[in-house]
């Protein structure tokens, strides 16, 4: 298949996590065999921070603006099997237009950030990358929430066919490592900062940090603001590769995950560095969300906590349960949430579009 994608960013990770999820679905379908077109919008921010890609199938069109590539656009949609535009994308409703014009490809709007998009318009807003007639045009709509968020999509957006497609991870990208002496932590994060998540990871890491000042605690991240409140004990690292997650990931004893305000409200959203720190043999600690246990069993593939006392006491658990953590949630990872597993969902969707395409139409 060729598929082209209208996407936020695939070359930097930097404050964007599409780009590693997108990175795993694209080393799965190019090594099928499949073909992949994802153009991108060159962003100064991201240019400062590019990661080197090498993919098999990825061809990446960096463009200036939306009529430099537009011609290209539309000759790459004329013998594409589908084509994608996502939540973020700089050019969305312009790439979702000429979408439609196109007569052969499956037309597909991927929400990447469907929490933010229902609270934007529950608030009255509008999100930019949504095209003005809604999603009802389109033959697919993937989220990357599950549960009750595939509902509100048909009823808000006037979505017809909508399926779930979770975040993922490549196992050849994250994997066990050595550990190595700056990462090393009892508690450690992975996260651009987001003023919704303060309040959680106060409970479940600045205050743990505070009241255990013989532990080390480690941030890797950007955009953290100069008054987070910082203790002795909390390292920082202010960006962190993704060649490098593997080894942060492998120092720490735990490996924290926090769920921004809107994902945690509608649940079934599960952050990509669940998967990526269970890949590479770290436990996790999380707060608690709707539908977390369709993807990790609590207390025996994930560790939870509401609130700091239940962190101190995951500080505190006997090395041999924190390794049978680990070990359950590896084999769970690479048995169910690897790219390869999402990208077959993909194709899996594509198809039934497909197939249903000529049925609505008639």
């Amino acid at each position: 298949m060729k598929l082209v994608v209208f996407g936020l960013s695939i070359t930097s990770a930097w404050g964007n996590g599409h780009a590693t999820l997108w990175r795993a679905l694209c080393k799965a379908l190019g090594g099928a065999g499949h073909r992949i077109v994802f153009y991108e919008r060159d962003q100064p921010w991201y240019a400062e921070a590019r990661d080197p890609l090498s993919i098999p199938g990825l061809e990446v069109v960096m463009h200036g603006d939306w009529a430099e590539v537009r011609t290209r656009a539309a000759h790459d949609l004329r013998d594409a099997d589908a084509a994608i535009v996502t939540s973020y994308c700089a050019d969305g409703p312009a790439a979702a237009a000429l979408m439609m014009q196109a007569a052969r490809p499956i037309r597909v709007f991927y929400d990447l950030d469907t929490p933010v998009t229902l609270a934007r318009l529950a608030a009255g807003e509008r999100p930019a990358y949504l095209p003005a007639s809604g999603l009802a045009g389109f033959d697919l709509v993937l989220s990357y929430t599950g549960g009750a968020a595939l509902d509100r999509l048909r009823q808000e957006l006037g979505a017809t066919r909508v399926a779930a497609l979770y975040g993922s991870v490549d196992p050849q990208a994250h994997h066990p490592a050595p550990p190595i002496a700056t990462y090393a932590a009892d508690l450690s994060y992975l996260g651009t900062f987001a003023a919704d998540r303060q309040a959680v990871l106060d409970r479940l890491l600045v205050e743990p940090a505070r009241r255990r000042p013989a532990q080390r605690f480690v941030i890797g991240g950007a955009q953290y603001p100069r008054d987070f409140p910082w203790t002795a004990n909390i390292h920082f690292v202010r960006h962190m590769p993704p060649a490098e997650h593997p080894a942060f990931f492998s120092s720490a004893r735990l490996a924290l995950n926090v769920t921004r305000r809107d994902m945690a409200a509608l649940g079934w959203c599960p952050s990509g560095r669940l998967f990526e720190a269970a890949a590479c043999g770290t436990p996790v600690l999380t707060d608690a969300w709707d539908g977390l246990d369709a993807f990790y069993r609590p207390g025996e593939e994930i560790v939870v906590a509401r609130d700091t006392e239940e962190a101190l006491a995951a500080l505190d658990m006997e090395e041999a349960e924190r390794l049978r953590i680990a070990r359950r949630a590896r084999d769970r990872t690479l048995a169910e949430h690897t790219g390869a597993h999402r990208a077959a969902q993909l194709l899996a969707a594509l198809e039934a579009a497909r197939v249903a395409v000529p049925a609505m139409g008639s």
